[in-house]
């Protein structure tokens, strides 16, 4: 048994710290007696317990899945086609693993991101060929570069032996960085603010928990209580300490006198305190405020349910979209492989706004660079016939052909005029009578 019990307490040490360290090392010693200013250790479990924070990673995590993530196929016109016969679309659009859809298997991905910077993916393989993703837990992982300039991965998984994984069996996604070859914690960067929010939570609670409602002072005229005496007296004010405790009325006894001190929370800066954390937290993970439920003094700078969307995929999750799209290009298709792309469907994030969506299709259809059918199928329509025509609006001509008449319409108006049984002689004639 003696021999199990250092890899016991490793185990629970990687899933404790979030990171896997050793004795040895500075941040475990750092970790336990706290490292923020505000003296509160703060690791991803701690961390989540913030309500700023769950918002924050629930939101991101839970939204680039619903985009559509497609396998694509370049056709020679420079057109494009869903690339189904890929050995890749079932793995990346379908079926990931056998325990995991791909959004469930996406929202792990960004989870990992939002709060390692780092996401791990191994390739299950059957000969050359992938065959399934299985996402690893980001503090399970380390990364050493080799003498080779390679990098090797060793996942650490908890009650089992370590094992090596070959920089080909690895998809790794980087957050933002300063080495190039992990991303920085942003726990371990934002520790002061992350802690000294939750030094303001725990301070809060505990003037709900312990703070007496009717909170005062108690004068008496003659002088010190005896022991036993403030011994009683202690006893009987906790009876109105507490929140469930509020509203009870006070007997005072023996000449004491009661004076209320009223202490105001805002002066106390407890509440701007917590509302500052919250604006605080959304910059480390690049939210906005209002998408959290944030909204007090908060200045939109869209107007619609679209615009602010907007604002949110171009400053918040397109660069986010573009890293994923990059790394499976160069881990799973090749780099060189330009034939074959992968690609999330932004217009999923604007579904929820249909005015915006309807004003899209009808520029599309009448500037000629989407079909009806083209339309039915982003709405989940079936197809109709003649749907697969591209229209544009025929009212826009060249200035200098305003007030003449196309041969097209010259040819058109002689037509019907043969068709009447005249001819422009005989209109001509008509006129000058």
């Amino acid at each position: 048994m003696a021999e199990k019990k250092p890899g016991l307490v490793k185990s629970a040490l990687i899933n404790w710290l979030g990171i896997p360290i050793q004795l040895t090392s500075s941040e475990f010693w750092q970790e336990w007696f706290g490292t923020s200013k505000s003296g509160k250790s703060v690791s991803a479990q701690s961390a989540m317990q913030l309500s700023t924070v769950w918002a924050c990673v629930r939101l991101v995590s839970e939204t680039v899945p619903s985009l559509p993530l497609k396998l694509y196929r370049r056709l020679p016109d420079g057109s494009r086609e869903l690339a189904r016969n890929h050995e890749l679309f079932r793995v990346l659009c379908q079926s990931p693993n056998k325990e995991m859809t791909p959004f469930r298997f996406m929202l792990m991905l960004v989870a990992s991101l939002c709060l390692r910077h780092n996401a791990f993916v191994e390739k299950v393989r059957v000969g050359r060929k992938i065959v399934s993703l299985v996402p690893l837990l980001p503090q399970c992982v380390t990364v050493k570069r080799l003498d080779s300039g390679a990098l090797e991965y060793t996942f650490s998984e908890p009650g089992k032996q370590p094992r090596k994984i070959a920089e080909d069996d690895m998809m790794h996604i980087r957050g933002f960085g300063l080495d190039g070859v992990c991303g920085s914690d942003p726990l371990k960067y934002g520790r002061d603010v992350l802690g000294s929010a939750m030094a303001a939570d725990e301070a809060a609670g505990a003037v709900f928990a312990n703070g007496m409602q009717t909170s005062g002072v108690l004068t008496h005229e003659a002088g010190t209580l005896k022991p036993g005496q403030r011994e009683e007296l202690r006893k009987s004010l906790n009876t109105f300490a507490g929140s469930k405790n509020a509203g009870k009325l006070m007997v005072l006894e023996a000449g004491l006198k009661y004076q209320g001190i009223s202490m105001d929370p805002e002066a106390a800066q407890m509440l701007e305190t917590r509302r500052f954390n919250v604006e605080e937290i959304c910059r480390w993970f690049k939210v906005p405020p209002y998408m959290v439920g944030h909204t007090d003094k908060q200045s939109s700078w869209a107007s619609s349910v679209e615009g602010m969307n907007l604002l949110f995929l171009v400053h918040s999750l397109a660069p986010m979209l573009e890293n994923i799209e990059q790394e499976i290009q160069r881990c799973l298709l090749g780099a060189a492989n330009d034939e074959y792309y992968a690609e999330f469907s932004v217009e999923g994030l604007l579904r929820a706004d249909s005015a915006g969506r309807a004003q899209f299709y009808i520029h599309a259809l009448q500037n000629g660079w989407m079909s009806r059918n083209d339309v039915r199928r982003l709405e989940n329509l079936p197809p109709v016939p003649g749907g697969d025509v591209l229209t544009v609006q025929s009212n826009l001509i060249p200035l200098d052909q305003l007030g003449k008449v196309p041969a097209d319409g010259a040819r058109a108006r002689a037509a019907l005029m043969s068709w009447l049984g005249q001819d422009d002689n005989h209109e001509k004639a008509a006129k000058a009578a």
